[in-house]
């Protein structure tokens, strides 16, 4: 993977008034990665987003993109970055093709080009048999694939993806994450955030987790789940189960936390290897009679979890 640094964010501090928006924020996205954007409701992802795209004044810090400083008319940067906005934003009236049309338009100027580009956006979004439609007479999984392809029609180097899965179909969506992995592939650099936390565990090369405001954790997502203490969960079907024996369960090697809920002993483990094969060994020395066994690693939603609380945020 290339080196290159296609954004930089150092110091970023946003105010709306009282409210500190974004508080030191520090981000850097490599060239060639499907960079994950995660954060609870109210974290700091849309701002930050915007300030990145030069849509929104900032008080303290720097954002270079391409390796340059960005600012509200660097023009010359815009034309090569690509947006789609969480909400569908296209023309009722206009076509399919005239949307897609219209948004490379305000970037390709060679009508010739235009066109090829037109064409290879609208078959990149599986919009073919429907380039004559308005969009008051799509699906929600074809609006949402209209949206893609106006933002991508210019064939921009680094393209913004906000939430483009939410309220579609499972076929829509695979649809969706294959094209971003596609778009990829043929040489662009992706930010996508979203709150299906297996959807970037499955595209995302790289995340980062916003919180307050901040980035409070960011790698790989195999990084990411050692930065937490829940190595591996086991859960067993148990019949009964004394508190004498429960509390045995809580005394074994790796074990932090062990609890009997619903007919199922849940053990959480921080890290360490045979953690299945010695609670097997603790239950039948116990004769303690259980039914089905699950092993679970953690996974990113874990990460999230843990990193930013399970408190319900607004």
């Amino acid at each position: 993977m290339s080196e290159k640094t296609m954004i930089k964010v150092e110091g970023l501090v946003k105010r709306y008034k009282e409210l500190l928006a974004l508080d030191g924020l520090n981000l850097e996205v490599k060239e060639g990665e499907v960079f994950g954007l995660l954060g609870p409701n109210g974290s700091g992802k849309s701002t930050t987003i915007s300030c990145i795209l030069g849509l929104l004044k900032y008080d303290e810090g720097d954002i270079e993109v391409f390796g340059e400083k960005m600012t509200p008319s660097s023009y010359h940067l815009k034309q090569n970055i690509g947006v789609v906005p969480q909400n569908v934003a296209v023309f009722d009236e206009l076509t399919v093709y005239e949307n897609i049309d219209y948004f490379c338009g305000l970037y390709i100027k060679d009508k010739a080009k235009r066109k090829q580009y037109v064409e290879e956006a609208i078959e990149f979004a599986g919009l073919e048999n429907f380039v004559k439609f308005v969009p008051g007479k799509l699906s929600g999984g074809l609006l949402r694939r209209l949206n893609i392809a106006c933002g991508i029609a210019h064939k921009p180097r680094l393209i913004f993806m906000d939430e483009p899965t939410v309220a579609v179909d499972p076929q829509s969506r695979n649809s969706i994450l294959e094209g971003i992995q596609r778009l990829n592939k043929e040489g662009a650099t992706v930010v996508y955030t979203s709150h299906y936390m297996e959807e970037v565990e499955q595209i995302c090369t790289r995340i980062a987790i916003m919180d307050s405001g901040k980035n409070v954790a960011s790698g790989t997502k195999e990084e990411l789940k050692n930065m937490i203490k829940t190595g591996e969960t086991i859960t067993v079907e148990v019949q009964a189960l004394d508190e004498s024996d429960l509390e045995a369960a809580r005394s074994l090697k790796h074990v932090y936390v062990a609890n009997y809920e619903n007919g199922h002993l849940i053990v959480k483990y921080t890290r360490g290897q045979r953690n299945l094969v010695n609670l097997l060994a603790f239950l039948k020395e116990n004769n303690i009679e259980f039914g089905r066994v699950y092993s679970e690693l953690p996974t990113l939603n874990d990460v999230f979890l843990e990193i930013t609380g399970k408190e319900l945020r607004d």
